[in-house]
This record gives structure tokens, sequence and C-alpha cells, in this order.
């Protein structure tokens, strides 16, 4: 069960790992059949899905995200938590604001997750 403190954990830790640019950091979080659907997919792993199942694959997508945006930086303004889930509301590359949802799985791992942007 997702709570307040888990969810803080988790999100302190991903967006601390996301900001270093610690590759193997971030894919840690993540199961190893992770299933993640964003609207930079398409650009960045060539798949017009938007959807990329495996770590290995996210693995990829993400070193290609960390290629392209070098001063990549997250800044988290909330954390929501539901009951096996959470969003993260941040601001993202290129000032846009993110909504990322994440389930996790009994082991604490992101299990699916499905991104959001809007430009202010």
């Amino acid at each position: 069960m997702m709570n307040e403190q888990c969810a803080q954990s988790l999100a302190d830790a991903w967006i601390g790992a996301w900001n270093l640019h610690d590759l193997e950091a971030i894919l840690h979080h993540y199961a190893m059949d992770v299933e993640f659907t964003s609207p930079f997919v398409p650009a960045l792993s060539g798949d017009p899905s938007g959807t990329l199942h495996g770590r290995e694959r996210l693995s990829a997508y993400f070193r290609k995200g960390l290629q392209t945006y070098p001063d990549l930086h997250f800044d988290l303004i909330h954390i929501l938590t539901g009951i096996d889930s959470l969003l993260l509301y941040y601001r993202s590359v290129n000032g846009l604001l993110a909504g990322e949802m994440m389930t996790v799985n009994g082991e604490g791992l992101i299990q699916t997750v499905r991104v959001h942007y809007v430009k202010e």
C-alpha cells in the first residue's frame, strides 16, 4: 500500500536520480516488466505507439533523453498518493509541467507509468 511516507521517499529518490543524470539509479526504481507511456516516446524512441515495455527498452529511451536534454532538471511541485500509485507533478524540460502517474508493485518498484505534459 502506498502511503505518504513511501510516496515521498520514492519521489525524492526518483527526482534526485534524474537531477544527477544517474541512469542506473533512475532504472533502479522500475520493475523489469515496466510499461511506460509518454508523449516523448515517439520522438525519442521511434515507437509511434507511445508505449515502451520492459526495463531494457526504457533504459535506451532514458539514455537518449539524457543525451538529448543535457541540462535536464526536474523540480518537484507536488505528490499525490493513491492506493498502489502516486502522481508526481513537476516542472520538466523546456518549462513543461509534467504529471507522471506511477503504479507500484509489491516490491515497491514502478510497474506502469503514464506521463502527461502541458506548457504553461
